[in-house]
């Protein structure tokens, strides 16, 4: 058993309105109705072996405590829950949330390393559905969940203040192109640009960024003025995947509605597991409605197609942070370094790259789990920061906003002196803007 119970709101009284019935009734929903086959495909193979241990971050940072290595996390909640014989009680429930929304970064390096293959993130997120059909969440992620419920996107950011936030930013980029335009609710565009919902909240600079890249490249595009704007999803991370698909559906619906040919969406990793894959499988789709790619793979095709020109080095040494739901979930690793390589002077591998790297702890909804759950997730990652301060460099590049705050955390505790940007950081400084002014 876990005993490392964190004090949290959403948790404690969660866990107050359960009874024996209802514990029952969900685990059999979940594990018995929604999960089957694959679920005991895995139960019945994974032979206990723990060679997945290496694999995780916590494990790895925490001692090598086995209670943080995946088969330890599995076996403290998904095999006692499928063991007939056991009484699971609302104490088990709290402590089996804590390990699957905070403990876990359903980053799936861990299934890499097993030798069967066995996709334990899979498995933690049955648990994260149980405990939400059982209300017992914590709570600053499950405010996030009721912001996209009530709004659409996870920031309470109003259709208005939505629309001021893009003619704001417009105005800020036409003192630097004075011909530059961000299209609201352009029919037929080739482009549906899709953002996160913290974007125009804390990282407006972004939509700036995009603009001039966007106006550069001469691209047709168009953002819209309504509800769908917003790709990100702290839905699925809490396990409430009818919210989930009413998210995607009207993200998809939006850029049907404008007639546009393509979604390309920013620098978030989780927003494309969601909308890419997670989400639109919930919904039926064997594909999505409208082809659709991340901010990487337009980049890289912007500058191959020569619509974006290089016109200077960056020249600070980098390195380069792999986002597991962009490159372990993708692959579009080598097309990031295709686009370092072209823009920056010095480039470092950190060790281990690509899909073999390290999660920045933040990924999975954990770092939206809030401030109870900070400490076990920077002392849950010190593996990462020792990776990071090993390079010797700098900067670190990171196309993803999860990625941004958990390296920020760790950065800062273990006092590593690296700035943090995103590949659109680089871009924006680095193009040729002659084409435009």
């Amino acid at each position: 058993m876990n005993y490392r119970t964190t004090e949290d709101i959403g948790l404690i009284t969660g866990a107050k309105n359960l009874t024996a019935e209802k514990i029952r009734s969900a685990v059999h929903k979940v594990f018995s109705k929604e999960a089957g086959p694959r679920l005991k495909a895995y139960y019945n193979t994974c032979v206990r072996c723990g060679l997945c241990s290496q694999a995780c971050h916590y494990f790895l940072s925490m001692d090598n405590d086995p209670s943080f290595s995946p088969v330890g996390k599995v076996k403290q909640t998904v095999w006692e829950l499928l063991d007939p014989g056991k009484r699971i009680t609302p104490d088990f429930i709290v402590n089996a949330a804590q390990i699957a929304y905070t403990e876990c970064n359903l980053c799936r390096r861990c299934s890499m390393y097993c030798p069967f293959g066995i996709d334990t993130a899979y498995m933690i997120t049955l648990v994260r559905r149980l405990c939400h059909l059982l209300g017992v969440t914590p709570q600053y992620i499950q405010d996030t969940a009721h912001s996209h419920a009530s709004t659409m996107n996870q920031m309470w950011i109003k259709e208005d203040e939505w629309i001021d936030s893009l003619q704001w930013q417009e105005d800020e980029a036409r003192d630097e192109l004075p011909m530059l335009r961000i299209p609201i609710e352009k029919n037929g565009a080739e482009i549906f640009y899709s953002v996160i919902g913290p974007e125009p909240k804390f990282r407006s600079q972004l939509i700036y960024q995009a603009a001039v890249i966007m106006n550069v490249a001469q691209v047709d595009w168009t953002m819209p003025a309504t509800p769908g704007w917003d790709n990100s999803d702290m839905a699925m991370y809490v396990g409430d995947y009818e919210l989930m698909g009413r998210m995607k559906k009207i993200h998809f619906e939006t850029a049907l509605r404008l007639k546009c040919k393509k979604i390309v969406m920013g620098e978030c990793g989780h927003a494309f597991r969601s909308v890419y894959d997670t989400g639109s499988r919930w919904l039926g789709w064997k594909e999505p409605p409208v082809p659709i790619i991340h901010a990487v793979q337009f980049y890289w095709d912007l500058l191959n197609e020569g619509k974006i020109r290089v016109g200077k080095k960056f020249e600070q040494p980098v390195t380069f942070h792999d986002p597991c739901n962009i490159v372990r979930g993708m692959g579009l690793h080598e097309k990031a370094r295709d686009l370092v390589r072209a823009f920056c002077r010095d480039f470092v591998e950190m060790h281990p790259n690509r899909e073999h790297n390290y999660c920045c702890c933040a990924g999975g909804g954990v770092i939206n789990c809030g401030p109870p759950h900070k400490k076990t997730r920077v002392l849950g990652n010190k593996i990462k920061a020792d990776q990071l301060r090993a390079t010797g460099v700098p900067v670190v590049i990171a196309p993803c906003h999860n990625c941004h705050g958990g390296l920020e955390d760790i950065l800062h505790h273990y006092k590593v002196d690296m700035q943090i940007k995103f590949l659109g950081d680089i871009i924006y400084e680095c193009i040729d803007k002659t084409s435009v002014e």
